[in-house]
């Protein structure tokens, strides 16, 4: 079982190249990756989102990419002509505009932004791919052990949560039956406080009861609540892919409890109901931050 939230770090420095990667992670839904990068590694977006896809199923990525290389082989100036064009134009319509002097120099012109950028030839480029992807892949490696970590600590948290539930549904259970013998108790003590020495039709107050039980009957509901328990416990101890799972077992367990506090007419049985509410309510919490 791995958290969502988490955090990791790579680094690389040989011949003049220092390359770090940073990843950061928390809940989300769904997997969103948003890296912040370079130019030189806009051609590799792909391969970054396909590597972080290979190793993380949900939650919001930030990774962020810093480079530096003093190394000047295998480097490639690069001339947007077009661009330059625009540059060139400019400083000339504005020269004759303001009746200025067009000093605006070669000089000038590649010192514009992004008239002349800095590439990496095809060897130096496949040797930077191969960096980012190993440096990539170690800080991943580093994030998901820290996750794991996290995991860890989220599933105790859980199992325990877990136990909670199972004792007030057992609690439950134990109360339940004795809930219609007492309904049938105090029915017969109030007709026959209203009626005194009156003969009354003693099947008449059993259908009554009888309805009563059939209103407030449980059983099933309590049945399945001792089911998600243990299919809660299995998903735990399988440890893979099992945040959408929970998330939907704590809608159940949701359902079954609020069933069960509209339906027993039964003081007991209600405060154990909203303490089990309570306990759901921390564990969907927890499962929140679940991949």
């Amino acid at each position: 079982m791995q958290s969502m939230t988490g955090y990791g770090k790579a680094e690389y420095s040989q011949e003049g190249i220092t390359l770090t990667v940073e990843l950061k992670t928390v809940n989300n839904r769904f997997l969103d990756i948003i890296p912040k990068y370079p130019r030189a590694f806009i051609s590799l977006d792909d391969l970054i989102r396909k590597t972080v896809q290979s190793k993380i199923k949900r939650g919001r990525v930030e990774l962020f990419i810093t480079y530096q290389n003093v190394n000047e082989s295998g480097k490639v100036l690069i001339v947007d002509k077009s661009l330059a064009s625009q540059y060139v134009e400019l400083a000339k319509s504005l020269s004759e505009e303001y009746s200025l002097e067009n000093d605006f120099s070669v000089l000038s012109l590649m010192r514009s932004n992004d008239v002349v950028t800095e590439q990496m030839g095809d060897e130096g480029a496949e040797n930077l791919t191969e960096i980012l992807k190993q440096t990539l892949e170690t800080a991943l490696d580093n994030l998901i052990e820290m996750r794991k970590v996290e995991g860890e600590k989220l599933q105790k948290d859980i199992l325990s949560r877990a136990q909670t539930v199972e004792t007030l549904v057992g609690e439950i259970i134990e109360r339940a039956p004795q809930i219609k013998e007492e309904y049938y108790q105090k029915l017969r003590a109030k007709v026959e406080e209203i009626l005194g020495d009156v003969k009354y039709d003693e099947n008449r107050l059993l259908q009554e009861v009888t309805l009563f039980a059939d209103k407030s009957n449980i059983d099933e509901e309590l049945t399945r609540l001792k089911s998600h328990i243990a299919q809660l416990r299995d998903i735990c101890k399988a440890g893979i892919d099992v945040g959408k799972k929970l998330d939907f077992l704590m809608q159940e367990f949701n359902r079954e409890t609020n069933t069960v506090c509209s339906k027993s007419n039964d003081l007991e049985i209600t405060k154990r109901g909203l303490a089990l509410k309570n306990e759901i309510e921390k564990m969907r919490e927890q499962v929140q931050n679940i991949e």
